[in-house]
């Protein structure tokens, strides 16, 4: 299917309106697993022509996707990556984790960006950050596409590396996320070290509800729960 290329309209926009010289694309991976870390990347591109066929990781298939993000990360100006594990998760929420995660990773960058273009419509990140948020951003914008590419890639690069010594659940397959190879192990076999012990999916296993984690953060009206999918899929 023909899709529009991303462009720099809002790096370009953000340059003019707010005096911002080094602007980052950031974007996460991993929201709505039922395991495995939240993976957040955070790229710097420049004004730069992006390579051919850049757009949101999920539109590309695996082959093209892994190719891309080879080329990208000497392509970028620079990058870094920014994790949360399943156990911050469980004890800060993931409006918390996500932005642990893509603070993480703006640290981690070799400079300081003076504004950041979010993939999403809600700001995560908050100050001292200068966020603008995108709705699709990973389709629209380069730098926040050459990070959904980077960040799928890591991440599931990862999630199959875990995946070896829990082979019934299809991680190298499934990344972590719903599928019926990896409801089947948990049923069988329960969580692995690598699950999320507070997410939804728990309340349909009666034999492992008790390993079940209660929420020890307060706020049960941010949007990304929403993602906390269970059996139900």
């Amino acid at each position: 299917m023909p899709y529009e290329p991303p462009t720099h309209t809002v790096e370009r926009s953000l340059r003019a309106t707010t005096g911002a010289k080094i602007i980052a694309g950031v974007d996460e991976v991993g929201r709505g697993a039922w395991a495995g870390p939240v993976t957040v990347c955070a790229a710097i591109t420049g004004l730069r022509r992006p390579p051919e066929g850049l757009t949101d990781s999920k539109l590309l298939t695996i082959r093209r996707r892994t190719e891309l993000a080879e080329i990208l990360r000497t392509w970028v100006t620079s990058y870094a990556l920014g994790h949360a594990s399943p156990e911050e998760i469980d004890e800060l929420g993931m409006t918390a984790a996500l932005r642990l995660a893509a603070v993480r990773a703006l640290g981690t960058l070799p400079v300081r960006p003076d504004a950041v273009i979010l993939d999403g419509k809600h700001d995560y990140l908050g100050t001292p950050w200068q966020v603008r948020t995108v709705i699709k951003g990973d389709r629209s914008c380069v730098a926040v596409a050459a990070a959904s590419v980077i960040a799928k890639v890591q991440r599931d690069k990862m999630m199959a590396e875990l995946g070896i010594d829990h082979a019934d659940f299809g991680f190298a397959d499934n990344a972590g996320y719903p599928s019926p190879v990896h409801k089947a192990a948990l049923e069988e076999r329960g969580p692995t070290p690598h699950h999320r012990l507070s997410w939804a999916y728990l309340d349909a296993l009666p034999q492992w509800r008790h390993l079940k984690k209660a929420r020890t953060w307060a706020d049960a009206r941010v949007p990304e729960i929403d993602g906390q999918l269970g059996f139900d899929f």
